[in-house]
Parts: C-alpha cells; sequence; structure tokens
C-alpha cells in the first residue's frame, strides 16, 4: 500500500468554502500576500495555504465570489475530490503571472481537503500513513542586505548560540564575508538560487562565487546550481552536496536532473496534489536520498503544514520551516528553539 493509498480512500464532506487573506513585511524586502482556503463540513473545518507569489494575483481572486470553485459536494474519497480537481479552472478571472502557481493554488485547496478529510474521520495525517510525527529541526533561512553582511546572522546567533542557516549567496559576497559566516559554523545550505528564471532572486552561474561557496563552505549543501560548461567543473566530486529545490514537481523532475540526487528539498506546494507529493516522497526514500523540507514564507496554515510533513517524513533534515516569526525584518525576541515539539492531539493536518 503507497503512502497516497493510505488517505486516498476517505470520505470527505464540503458545505461551505470561504477565504481568508493575509500580508506581511518579510526579512527578504518584500510584502508577502497568502489566500487560505476554509472547506467546511459535518462540523468540521480544512484549511490549505495558497503560497502563489504574486500579489495581483491574490489581489484577482479577493474579487472573486468565494464559491467561485465548484467543489462544494460529498465525495466518496479524497482521490474522487483530487480527481474533480482536475476539471476546476483555479484562475477564472485572470490567467497568474507565473506557471508553479496553478500548482500553489491546486496544493491550497488539496490540503484544505485533506485536513479537512482526516478530521471528519477523526484522524491525523500521522495515523493516516502509519508513521510517528517527530521533534523537527529547523534552520533560519534568510538574506544578508545590501551590501550584505553578516550582521542578521551573527544576532541570531547571540539570541540562540545553536542557531543553523539557509543562506542565499549572491556574487557580491566576497571572500571576507564567505570566512566570515564559515567561521561560525552555522551554516548548513546555501541556495545558490541557479534554477529560478524571471524573479526577483535570480542568480547567474557565476562562477567565481560558486568556487568561494564550494571551497568557503566545505560541508554545507548546496542547492540549485546551474550547470555551464563553466560551472559544472567545479561540482567535480562534489555531487552529494547537491541538493534540489525549484525543479522538484513530481518524480518524473527527479529523474530528469542531470544525475541521482543525494538530497532533495521538499516544498509540497510545488507538486500540487498530494498524490504527487507522495509518490516523490517514496520515490526518494526507497533510493536512500535525504531530504528536508523548504519554505516559502507562509503567513498562516501553510507553516504548519510543511513542519507537519518535516516531522512525519524528515524530521531531522536541515529543515527550512522555522516559526514565521524568524522570517520578520525585526524577528522578535524569545521565538521558539530548535527543535520544534508536535503537539499533544492533533486532529486533520495539525503539527
Amino acid at each position: 500500500m503507497t503512502l497516497f493509498d493510505r488517505v486516498a480512500d476517505l470520505p470527505l464532506t464540503i458545505e461551505s468554502i470561504s477565504r481568508d487573506r493575509f500580508e506581511s513585511d518579510t526579512s527578504s524586502g518584500f510584502l508577502r500576500k497568502t489566500t487560505v482556503f476554509e472547506l467546511s463540513g459535518k462540523g468540521e473545518t480544512g484549511r490549505g495555504e495558497d503560497v502563489t507569489y504574486d500579489a495581483a494575483d491574490h489581489d484577482a481572486l479577493a474579487k472573486t465570489p468565494a464559491n467561485v470553485f465548484d467543489i462544494v459536494g460529498s465525495y466518496d474519497s479524497f482521490a474522487t475530490f483530487s480527481a474533480a480537481l482536475d476539471g476546476v479552472d483555479l484562475f477564472p478571472t485572470k490567467v497568474p503571472e507565473q506557471d508553479s502557481s496553478h500548482h500553489y493554488r491546486r496544493w491550497a485547496l488539496e490540503s484544505a481537503a485533506l485536513d479537512l478529510a482526516l478530521r471528519q474521520n477523526d484522524t491525523n495525517l500521522a495515523s493516516a500513513v502509519g508513521r510517528e510525527r517527530d521533534p523537527v529541526r529547523f534552520v533560519v533561512s534568510t538574506r544578508l542586505g545590501d551590501p550584505p553582511s553578516a550582521d542578521r546572522v551573527e544576532m541570531l546567533l547571540e539570541r540562540d548560540p545553536d542557531c543553523e542557516f539557509k543562506l542565499d549567496p549572491t556574487s557580491d559576497w566576497d571572500a571576507d564575508l564567505v570566512s566570515a559566516l564559515a567561521d561560525h559554523g552555522c551554516v548548513r545550505i546555501l541556495d545558490l538560487k541557479g534554477q529560478y528564471e524571471g524573479t526577483s532572486v535570480d542568480q547567474d552561474p557565476d562562477p567565481e562565487l560558486y568556487e568561494r561557496i564550494v571551497t568557503g563552505f566545505s560541508d554545507a549543501v548546496l542547492e540549485d546550481p546551474a550547470f555551464t560548461d563553466e560551472t559544472r567543473p567545479i561540482f567535480d566530486g562534489e555531487e552529494d552536496r547537491v541538493s534540489w529545490d525549484a525543479p522538484i514537481t513530481g518524480v518524473e523532475s527527479v529523474e530528469s536532473l542531470p544525475f541521482e540526487p543525494s538530497r532533495l528539498n521538499i516544498k509540497p506546494s510545488r507538486f500540487g496534489t498530494v498524490e504527487s507529493l507522495f509518490a516523490t516522497i517514496e520515490y526518494a526514500e526507497e533510493r536512500g536520498m535525504s531530504l528536508y523540507g523548504g519554505g516559502q514564507f507562509e503567513l498562516d496554515v501553510g507553516r504548519d503544514h510543511i513542519q507537519l510533513l518535516a516531522s512525519v517524513f524528515y524530521p531531522d533534515g536541515p529543515n527550512d520551516v522555522a516559526p514565521q516569526g524568524y522570517n520578520l525584518p525585526d524577528p522578535p525576541k524569545g521565538l521558539p528553539q530548535s527543535p520544534l515539539t508536535p503537539s499533544d492531539s492533533p486532529s486533520g493536518l495539525d503539527f
């Protein structure tokens, strides 16, 4: 029985649908907007967060009726509900700014429906798939400003000397900054952003930057490099440190990578469907790949969901699932420290 088989047969009833909007400034210097879907029925409510990045897509959705998606009804199984979404136009009033947004909104509805189905059947995700919820190790993902400095990292280390980080190197990281960060011994993932196109965080494949990063951080995970004739040789012998994030949307995307990976960053919204997410996790586990979770500046229940998935499937990885407060421009003192402890008596997709 596959992971998806364990939840596929859960019946669910959707009696109403509603939405909430959230927004917050972020440490990366942009105003984040998200939309949370609430599906209710039989006295229970399931929630899922649309992490589409473009504010205009959330603004357009806010102008449409709550019931614009025709999904109210009773379904004999979660699998039936998921199949029904194949015929639903998730962007009925405007084409999304990015194609990936189709998956993001699909995941919001699928996660809300799975949350509801689990609650209506008096169970939770870990119990349904036959696994445990373990404490979750997390890293803090942050950018270092313009011009970049180690100040933010050092501020967080003063509050928690055991804090670990996922950082986004840019071409203006010089040798002194790399050395200063490496000396702290706290950087676990370096996201090279080489797989993004047309976004505000694109980083061109820079051989000099890659060389500084690969040699300067001898044991950190190297995420999403862009391979060119000049950059590929820099990773010779370092392939087991290379991880992939942005390209990973399902099993086929893993199979199409330049080489079989040792590591993957799992961001559930990139997969769109629960079935694709679970199939990819199983595929990776069968091949001994190390997994860790990734965040997308979730502002509400989506953060809880990625923490839960990490807890159930990859609790010991360098999970980019830190509590939301770490994403604020000025993080408050007293934030939870790693590892995060699961709550008692969970229901649905509660962490």
